[in-house]
């Protein structure tokens, strides 16, 4: 393994800003001390650990376990386990399973209801999140190979780990709001990666008791509310998802940068491996360029396709988060982004 990278560019970071909940730098002594009393499980503070490098993962085989369950979950669905859906098309909330203790079929089960419902919540999971990094690590490789952030920070040992952690930094928000309307920004997990995951898995470990949520979108009804000219037209297009917005921005902050920035080519609408549905694969955030458009042409597409995810209530889901719970998405046929709660008070 190659060390890692601190670039020596004094010059200015750019506007882009990943500032808010994505540090770039190693927590003060004095700030950690200070939360270490505060939180309940400071081994998940995020660290940047010396002398790692990630190379670009080669192209993989995938067998989706969703392909492999029973389609009335028996497994999954047992002992007083309950559903209640966010909405009637997406989202779905389960009380009463317990990860840790669930078997290859459960999994299987429960990957199924993810692809099928595009958001599963999973209520009480602190049994879950006490096992630690090693189970849980071991818990989504069922699911898949494990992606490893190039830039933030992670658990100790662990770089398959994104710690997202506000530290109550009012200067850096600050910054943000310098050229920023909104924290919202709607995004794929790194879309640029040559096989972007399936299977999302997040844990919240400490959060405010209102705000915060995550608003998820169905990009499959995205692209069905299209007109059938639409939709032939997007389905002959690819375009270039990129890291190097995210390495650039790394490096002049003087963070440590993991990888070297990639660019991948997908198509702009993609087929589900599990449901057969036709999603938009498309976001603000990583985008380099649709080939064979020209930039405004490809801007225009961009920027329409957006406008109607902003505007598609009927096809997003709102996810409060409840301390200890875990929340695990379908990334092939999803966007979301954050609400940030306060600026004022760490969480």
């Amino acid at each position: 393994m190659a060390p890692s990278r601190v670039d020596d560019d004094k010059s200015e970071a750019p506007k882009t800003s990943y500032d808010i909940n994505v540090p770039y730098h190693a927590l003060s002594e004095e700030y950690e001390k200070r939360i270490k009393g505060r939180t309940e499980f400071p081994e998940y503070l995020p660290v940047w650990e010396e002398g790692l490098w990630h190379d670009d993962f080669p192209v993989f085989e995938f067998h989706d376990p969703a392909l492999r369950a029973d389609k009335k979950k028996p497994n999954l669905f047992q002992g007083g386990v309950a559903a209640v859906p966010i909405t009637p098309r997406m989202g779905t909330v389960l009380t009463g399973v317990k990860l840790e203790t669930l078997s290859k079929e459960a999994k299987d089960e429960l990957a199924l209801l993810i692809c099928e419902r595009k958001i599963v919540v999973l209520r009480d999971q602190l049994e879950f999140l006490k096992t630690g990094p090693q189970f849980q690590v071991e818990f989504m490789e069922h699911y898949g190979k494990l992606s490893q952030q190039p830039v933030t920070g992670a658990v100790k040992g662990f770089p398959q780990f994104h710690i997202i952690h506000r530290d109550g930094n009012e200067e850096e928000i600050e910054h943000f709001f310098k050229h920023k309307m909104t924290t919202t920004i709607w995004h794929h997990d790194v879309s640029y990666e040559r096989q972007p995951p399936g299977y999302i898995m997040l844990g919240i470990l400490a959060c405010p008791d209102v705000g915060g949520d995550t608003v998820v979108a169905d990009m499959s009804m995205a692209y069905q509310r299209l007109s059938p000219v639409y939709q032939q037209m997007l389905d002959q297009l690819r375009a270039i998802h990129t890291s190097e917005n995210l390495i650039a921005h790394a490096k002049r902050a003087k963070g440590v940068v993991r990888a070297d920035p990639i660019d991948t080519n997908h198509p702009v609408v993609r087929v589900h491996p599990v449901t057969g549905e036709r999603s938009i694969f498309l976001n603000m955030e990583w985008i380099k360029e649709i080939i064979g458009l020209k930039d405004l042409e490809a801007e225009s597409v961009t920027r329409f396709l957006m406008d109607q995810v902003r505007m598609g209530h009927d096809f997003q889901a709102r996810v409060r988060w409840e301390k200890h719970s875990v929340v695990m998405f379908d990334g092939r046929t999803t966007l979301r982004q954050f609400l940030v709660a306060s600026v004022d008070e760490p969480s």
